[in-house]
């Protein structure tokens, strides 16, 4: 695993690291319920973990679609899952604006996808010293980050991660192409897989993205095996009434069983590494 000074914070071992938490802030209590839920399996797996949550979804393919409780209410919301657990906080941001106001309550900014060539908003994150998720683009190859990540470095900030989410395949449909993992690897970064909108079928023609859930696990093992850093993921216990992206995100109850998966599989990963290294 690469080495920065967020990650050694947070990694007591040579395991992943978690992104994880539902799509959005849906009200005042969820959040910290789950967040709650999910730091308790992660300390008994002795996983790093940072709790994700958009405060707001500015990206919804119809207008109607549910974006947020307010961005300020959201924000104290994730701000007190900061505080009160001790533990890091990840959400998004969408405009260069939203970069200083979202600071003051979470350790890490997260650029969507659609998003990442945005210069302006790149800039704005990195001049906030914060740490930067910048999740590659669907409609770009995993070296051509390197941009990306120079525009944040350019503002004097090297706290940068960057997190696949999959590949335009077609129409509606993306594809994980695991080659990117040690390509963006390669640009000194801590790279992360995102294992539930990598299943995402956006734009279908009711106007609410699709999804295949249960290839989740499919996708978090093959990560694993191909030497991802972190592995982040939307998770939600009431996934048929959940406000965002239901369709690709996974059962809070499932949750267990799948870290459990994927901590055996990276054991096994770090042994196989400490066997070639003996080898050479």
């Amino acid at each position: 695993m690469i080495k920065t000074p967020l990650i050694d914070k947070l990694v007591p071992s040579e395991n992943f690291f978690l992104m994880a938490g539902p799509c959005v802030v849906e009200n005042t209590t969820m959040p910290m319920q789950i967040a709650e839920h999910i730091l308790r399996l992660a300390r008994q797996m002795d996983i790093p973990f940072i709790f994700k949550a958009s405060y707001r979804k500015a990206n919804r393919s119809k207008a109607s679609s549910f974006t947020g409780i307010g961005d300020e209410t959201a924000l104290k919301c994730l701000g007190e899952i900061r505080e009160k657990l001790n533990i890091p906080v990840v959400t998004d941001i969408h405009t260069a604006e939203e970069a200083k106001m979202a600071a003051k309550y979470v350790d890490v900014l997260q650029i969507p996808a659609f998003l990442c060539r945005q210069t302006d908003l790149l800039e704005a994150a990195g001049k906030t010293g914060k740490w930067i998720n910048i999740k590659k683009g669907q409609f770009l190859s995993a070296d051509s980050m390197k941009f990306a990540v120079e525009k944040v470095y350019e503002t004097g900030n090297q706290k940068v991660i960057l997190t696949d989410r999959g590949t335009m395949f077609g129409y509606h449909d993306l594809i994980v192409d695991m080659r990117s993992i040690p390509i963006m690897q390669g640009l000194d970064v801590p790279v992360v897989l995102d294992i539930t909108h990598s299943l995402q079928q956006p734009n279908q023609a009711t106007g609410i993205s699709g999804g295949l859930p249960s290839m989740i696990s499919t996708i978090a093992r093959s990560g694993i095996a191909a030497g991802v850093d972190g592995i982040f993921l939307e998770t939600h216990p009431d996934i048929k009434n959940a406000k965002s992206d239901a369709a690709n995100m996974l059962p809070l109850d499932m949750l267990e069983k799948l870290l459990t998966e994927m901590v055996i599989m990276r054991t096994a990963y770090i042994k196989t590494l400490t066997y070639s290294n003996v080898r050479k």
